[in-house]
C-alpha cells in the first residue's frame, strides 16, 4: 500500500480504517497495474494517468467512488450527477462491503473508462477512452 495512503488510513477511527484498509488492499490486488497517491486529500488509483476509483470520509461514511461507474450499470452503485460519469457507494463497516460486488466493479473500472485526465484541455467535455 503507497505510504501516503496508509497515513490517511491510520487517520480514520477504527470502523472506517478498517473500511480503508479493505478497499485500498482490493484495489491493489484487482488493478495491479494502477498507480496510487493521495489526489486531492484523498486516495486515488489511476489507470494510464487517468483517474478511476478512489475513497473519501464523509459525513455518511466512506465514499468509494468510480470516476467512470455510471455506466457500469450497477444498481449497488449510486449515480447522482448527470454531467460526469461518476458514481459511488458509502460504507461504515466492513460487513457492508460485498467482495465480490467490488471486484466486479473494479474490472468495469479497467473496462470503461472516459477521459478524466484530459477534461480542462477539453473545457469540461468527456471523451470515452474504453
Amino acid at each position: 500500500m503507497h505510504p501516503e495512503i496508509l497515513k490517511y488510513n491510520e487517520n480514520q477511527e477504527a470502523n472506517l480504517k478498517e473500511v480503508c484498509d479493505l478497499l485500498a488492499a482490493e484495489i491493489d490486488r484487482n488493478l495491479p497495474e494502477a498507480e496510487s497517491k493521495i489526489w486531492h486529500a484523498h486516495p486515488v488509483w489511476f489507470l494510464g494517468g487517468n483517474p478511476t476509483v478512489g475513497y473519501s470520509k464523509q459525513k455518511p461514511g466512506i465514499r468509494l467512488m468510480f470516476w467512470s461507474g455510471a455506466d457500469f450499470e450497477e444498481d449497488g452503485l449510486n449515480v447522482v450527477g448527470k454531467k460526469f460519469k461518476d458514481a459511488s457507494v458509502f460504507f461504515n463497516n466492513v460487513s457492508e462491503i460485498e467482495k465480490s460486488d467490488l471486484r466486479r466493479w473494479l474490472n468495469k473500472a479497467r473496462e470503461i473508462q472516459w477521459d478524466y485526465r484530459n477534461i480542462v484541455k477539453r473545457k469540461g467535455r468527456l471523451e470515452r477512452l474504453k
